[in-house]
């Protein structure tokens, strides 16, 4: 036997990571278990990747070149999930477009990716009809049309169904492998609140750390069967549509949020696992069908951070809550607020402020910082307040065709959050707030969530926002927008009494406005911004954009 080159044992020692392997892998195993349920449809695994496979290869046949981007524009159903190892496996770049934007944004997003086929679902037509003609990058838009949804294609799209997509591909295999692990996987565009949207580009490599991250963190094994409540144009669903395929579960897709829907799946489709923002838990605690249920369901939230009172709400449900946090730049979760031994035997209350910290970095991350404006970490007190700041394998390669903004982004070699927090003494962190939501009140700093904390703990809240508001005093002061639960009828003196019971007197709010509903993005988050322009309407802000 002659001696291996040093050369000749790198290539037996190392693969590019890519989370396509994770298809291969499962199809072989697990080849006749579902891969995905969606109402009267079963993929097994070995039809995904076989359907993964077919596509891949009319893209291929479309004139889609390795690292041309491909655009779709599709909500939580099979075809999407399908898309997140055909694309890839094709060579090409998955671009999933947020399905709540206008079409002038969906055309920006186009154009600047530069993809060279769209993928709609017909009952999304309307974002694309006024944009048709000015996809300059677009060579095809394909329809997929979903009997679940009942929607009839828009003639006037043109281009072909993705049954006739379908016919253009084959059977014949390609490899489940990339020669290139930091080679670009996706471009998930930003939500665009403080100005144009950015294209934020993952690798391979990231998104294969960052899934078997989610399998770990959020506790998925074989057995789980996982409810599509968060979009999966979300950071790729927080990586969870790759994340289940490596453990072999079983992904249960939802067309739109709906609250009865949920517990017809909870309590119909062995549901064990979900994802989603405090607002999703807020519709799911509140739905008339709300009930305790007969085993644990593994909630793992983000998009804002939790208050308490939910935490304690699902909690009282049978849930087991794992709250995360990241951003965009980051794949989506980047630290997981670790349960500690003492935990599950504190009161409710106090475990669920616990929870509601964002915690430490996860397994496959270099760690999590709280810095001051020279980059040197603040004290671990609770109470020194600094910038969160990350980096490693799940943070971004950068964004897409912008160097100027992945300069500023990575300066000092840490990426930026632009979010404030404090480092508690066990190395968790806990965030205030966005630098540009945190009120300057007389000189000192106010956190809006720590007010909405303490607000959503009267029984009477549904829902709350707090903004900064003008004032000739003090700068600017905080004031609550407020929704009510149904039947509930608290003034606005005593909500405000209620939080003084709970925070110093000026961090508490001088007035609440009572609303119908708040503002929200697409993935449940509160938009502070269009609340805030509305209190600074005429007046000049400390805040643009």
């Amino acid at each position: 036997m002659t001696d291996m080159t040093e050369i000749e044992m790198s290539a037996a020692c190392y693969t590019p990571l890519t989370p396509l392997a994770f298809l291969a892998r499962s199809a072989e195993v697990f080849a006749d278990k579902d891969a995905i349920v969606y109402g009267e449809r079963h993929l097994t695994y070995r039809e995904m990747a076989a359907q993964a496979t077919r596509v891949a290869r009319a893209l291929q046949a479309s004139g889609v070149l390795p690292g041309d981007r491909v655009a779709y524009l599709l909500p939580n159903i099979p075809e999407m999930l399908v898309a997140h190892f055909a694309v890839p496996l094709a060579g090409a770049v998955l671009v999933a477009i947020n399905t709540r934007l206008a079409p002038a944004e969906v055309l920006q997003i186009c154009e600047h990716s530069g993809a060279r086929m769209l993928v709609v679902d017909a009952g999304l037509h309307p974002m694309v009809a006024p944009i048709a003609d000015g996809l300059t990058t677009v060579k095809e838009i394909v329809t997929v049309t979903d009997p679940a949804a009942g929607t009839v294609p828009n003639p006037d799209i043109g281009g072909p169904s993705y049954e006739e997509l379908l016919a253009r591909g084959s059977d014949e295999p390609l490899p489940w492998t990339v020669d290139d692990e930091s080679a670009t996987i996706t471009i998930n565009y930003t939500s665009g609140t403080t100005g144009q949207p950015k294209g934020v580009m993952y690798h391979h490599r990231g998104a294969y750390l960052n899934s078997l991250a989610e399998v770990i963190h959020s506790r998925h094994s074989a057995e789980s069967r996982y409810l599509w409540t968060l979009p999966m144009f979300h950071c790729n669903g927080w990586c969870t549509t790759w994340a289940l395929i490596a453990i072999g579960g079983t992904h249960v897709c939802l067309r739109a949020v709906d609250a009865d829907r949920i517990w017809d799946l909870l309590d119909g489709a062995g549901v064990t696992h979900l994802n989603g923002a405090p607002t999703v838990l807020t519709l799911m605690a509140n739905s008339t069908r709300a009930h305790p249920l007969d085993r644990e369901l593994v909630i793992t939230t983000a998009g804002a951070p939790p208050t308490p009172t939910i935490i304690k709400a699902m909690e009282g449900l049978g849930a087991k809550i794992i709250h995360v946090y990241g951003l965009t730049e980051t794949y989506g979760p980047y630290t997981v607020c670790e349960w500690q031994p003492g935990w599950p035997g504190l009161d409710a209350d106090d475990r669920s402020r616990m929870l509601a910290r964002q915690g430490v970095g996860m397994v496959v991350t270099d760690g999590v910082r709280v810095v001051d404006p020279d980059m040197n970490d603040v004290p671990k007190d609770g109470a020194t307040l600094g910038e969160v700041v990350m980096r490693g394998n799940n943070v971004m390669t950068g964004y897409f065709h912008d160097p100027d903004a992945t300069e500023a982004a990575f300066r000092g070699g840490w990426f930026h959050s632009g979010d404030l927090g404090v480092w508690h003494p066990g190395g968790y962190i806990e965030l205030r707030d966005r630098a540009k939501d945190i009120i300057v009140s007389g000189g000192e700093n106010i956190s809006t969530i720590e007010v909405e904390a303490a607000i959503a703990s009267h029984p009477a809240v549904l829902e709350v926002a707090v903004v900064g508001v003008p004032d000739d005093r003090w700068g600017e002061r905080p004031k609550a927008i407020v929704v009510l639960r149904e039947g509930q009828h608290p003034t606005e003196r005593d909500i405000i009494e209620h939080v003084h019971g709970r925070l110093a007197r000026y961090k508490a709010p001088d007035h609440i406005r009572f609303a119908e509903g708040l503002p929200k993005t697409s993935t449940g988050k509160i938009k502070k911004f269009e609340l805030r322009e509305a209190e600074w309407q005429g007046r000049a802000s400390r805040i643009q954009g």
